[in-house]
């Protein structure tokens, strides 16, 4: 399936139906005068929440949605039917935005917003009658629906989020803490859009994303991580995954630093923890090194992924924080 982020879609709600105009002449009835009965309401359009979508891939080739318009009224003081309201199903996470502006954040299954109501109904003649005018010979039109180009950016809810240079490991670790079975290579940019897992205990669950690999200059659009760079910013905690033989390690933690707080200096106030992966690799004394190097750190944790070494104390510390 296609991860899709970002959609941008027209909207609209249905038009009010006409009010009609009509008189009542029938034979042996006393009392005749007009009897156009009201235009119906036109459809609302709302979003809703969904626990089973993920991407916002339905968006991607359909542009236009339009809720049903009212119906006229009729004689005989009959009101037109309401138009049916249009319901959008997006994945938890998705937010709304008309020019510029958050109109709506779905966070909830089956959390529902109306974005847009539609079009009163026209009034007949038969509402428009008075002790002036007794027998009218007009009627409204509908009111028109509401109609605008609307953002969707999808924000995936998660715990906990995975970041880190390509070829760290992330995907090996979110499959040895989780239930997921993400895609795992030895070259870069393996992951190429966001994966989920949930680790599980007795009372509770922790989500966790998976994030493609930052670069230098992510920020600014280089490689894949810029396109991914949102989603960080629902996380409680940022999980930094280093390749421990890489010889400058302590050099790629601070690049990630860098660029995620080129992208919103508010994500190096999220608690963080530092996971050395690949350790298995090293010698003694090169794991001696880089305690020393990290020394200074909180919440560091020298693992083996691949191997599922050393990841009980990493999970009982991300369960006690939660």
């Amino acid at each position: 399936m296609q991860f899709i982020q970002d959609a941008k879609i027209f909207i609209k709600s249905g038009d009010g139906g006409a009010g009609s105009i009509s008189f009542r002449r029938e034979k042996n009835i006393e009392f005749g005068g007009p009897d156009g009965g009201n235009g119906g309401k036109g459809g609302d359009v709302f979003v809703q929440g969904s626990g089973t979508k993920q991407t916002l891939l339905d968006f991607r080739f359909k542009k236009k949605y339009v809720a049903e318009n009212g119906s006229s009224g009729s004689g005989r003081r009959k009101a037109g039917r309401s138009g049916k309201d249009l319901v959008l199903t997006v994945p938890l996470g998705t937010e709304i935005w008309i020019e510029g502006e958050k109109i709506a954040d779905i966070t909830k299954k089956n959390q529902q917003v109306v974005l847009f109501k539609g079009g009163k109904g026209g009034a007949g003649n038969a509402c428009l009658k008075n002790s002036v005018h007794q027998s009218p010979r007009i009627a409204y039109p509908g009111e028109s629906g509401q109609e605008a180009w609307i953002d969707l950016k999808l924000k995936l809810l998660a715990n906990l989020g995975l970041v880190g240079m390509p070829n760290a490991g992330k995907s090996t670790l979110l499959n040895a803490l989780t239930d997921a079975n993400s895609k795992v290579g030895d070259y870069p940019f393996t992951t190429l859009f966001p994966k989920l897992g949930v680790m599980r205990w007795d009372d509770k669950e922790v989500v966790l994303a998976d994030l493609p690999g930052l670069i230098e200059d992510a920020h600014l659009g280089k490689g894949l991580g810029h396109r991914f760079l949102s989603h960080t910013q629902r996380c409680s905690i940022l999980l930094h995954v280093l390749d421990a033989k890489e010889a400058d390690v302590l050099q790629k933690y601070r690049h990630i630093r860098q660029e995620l707080e080129a992208f919103d200096a508010t994500l190096m106030q999220k608690k963080e923890f530092i996971v050395l992966n690949k350790t298995d690799q090293l010698t003694q004394e090169e794991n001696d090194n880089l305690r020393t190097l990290f020394q200074n750190s909180e919440s560091v944790f020298f693992v083996s992924a691949l191997h599922r070494q050393n990841l009980k104390v990493l999970i009982d510390q991300i369960e006690s924080f939660f």
